[in-house]
């Protein structure tokens, strides 16, 4: 079964692992190669668990997780299951755009197209509706297959900006849920 919950300082791990092979997958052909060769999982977790760990201006991160009775054969499980993608988000980093901001959204590959990413977005969208915000938005490239999936969720293009990853400039662009309410209207029926 996947569940969802909020993430503990032990998941840290596993997001680390999820985020490198995500941006794996989704950034092939659009960052360089040698750039996404030397991702770190271990880096990208000890980044995590100083977020879960602060929570500063309202962070949360959720994870998706399976057990036992979910995983390949001879997977040996953390404690709490395996992380197949996280969410993580909190207040904007710029208010004024939006008052809450989905930061991250992964979910590993083996595990897409089964309603991970949506019962996570979900997660957060609750959270940010208990911290008040009303609107929300997430960054993302424009390069990046995933921009269609906000879309289908009721997202719209607010804003665009260059920015440099690896040396390479690339766009962004901000999308924008102007009521948090309408993403949890789009998310539901999304078990968890």
């Amino acid at each position: 079964m996947i569940r969802i919950r909020r993430a503990l300082p032990q998941d840290a791990a596993g997001m680390g692992l999820a985020h490198v092979s995500a941006w794996r997958s989704a950034y092939a052909g659009i960052l360089p190669a040698h750039y996404l060769a030397g991702l770190s999982a271990v880096r990208e977790a000890a980044a995590y668990e100083r977020a879960i760990s602060r929570r500063a201006h309202g962070h949360a991160a959720f994870v998706a997780t399976i057990d036992a009775e979910d995983a390949p054969p001879g997977t040996r499980l953390p404690p709490g299951g395996l992380v197949v993608g996280f969410s993580t988000g909190g207040r904007a980093r710029r208010p004024n755009l939006a008052d809450g901001e989905i930061e991250t959204l992964y979910v590993v590959d083996d595990w897409r197209d089964r309603g991970i990413g949506r019962r996570l977005l979900r997660a957060q969208a609750a959270h940010l509706r208990a911290l008040h915000c009303r609107s929300v938005l997430v960054w993302v490239l424009a390069e990046n297959p995933a921009r269609w999936f906000y879309e289908r969720l009721g997202a719209r293009t607010v804003a665009w900006e260059e920015i440099v990853i690896a040396g390479r400039p690339v766009i962004q662009q901000a999308m924008l849920w102007e009521r948090v309410d309408s993403l949890l209207a789009a998310t539901a029926g999304t078990h968890g």
